[in-house]
């Protein structure tokens, strides 16, 4: 990716559109949105092809996330809660521990903060 500066931050081209971003979220996403929203979609995104890997069939994934910052200095973040509500059908309790300490093992966005950041997740079923 290449980045160029803009009067307000950075953008950058992609097959989707341009991505703009800025510490002021008046014109772009924030740099911290990006990072957890990249922890989120990509544990969810691991997860759903861990289920469907299973037979258990996903009809869908919510995921609620909760963030703790420092307050002080970079202000960096500490933790990232990940809440899945999941809705499904072949499925239990037993089942989704297991599949969510996969989705930590395969996750490269988890893996790559996991030394910096504490990750940690929980979950509700919904039977489809």
């Amino acid at each position: 990716m290449e980045f160029e500066m803009q009067e307000q931050g950075f953008s950058t081209e992609m097959e989707y559109g341009t991505l703009q971003v800025c510490s002021d979220e008046t014109y772009g996403y924030r740099p911290y949105q990006l990072l957890v929203s990249s922890v989120a979609v990509c544990s969810g995104g691991v997860l759903r092809k861990i289920m469907e890997k299973r037979r258990q069939t996903v009809h869908d994934i919510q995921i609620q996330t909760e963030v703790t910052r420092s307050g002080e200095g970079a202000d960096e973040i500490q933790s990232i809660h990940l809440h899945f509500i999941v809705k499904a059908d072949n499925i239990n309790e037993t089942k989704m521990e297991k599949n969510i300490e996969w989705t930590r093992k395969h996750c490269s966005m988890v893996q790559s903060v996991k030394d910096s950041i504490d990750i940690s997740e929980t979950f509700e079923i919904q039977t489809g």
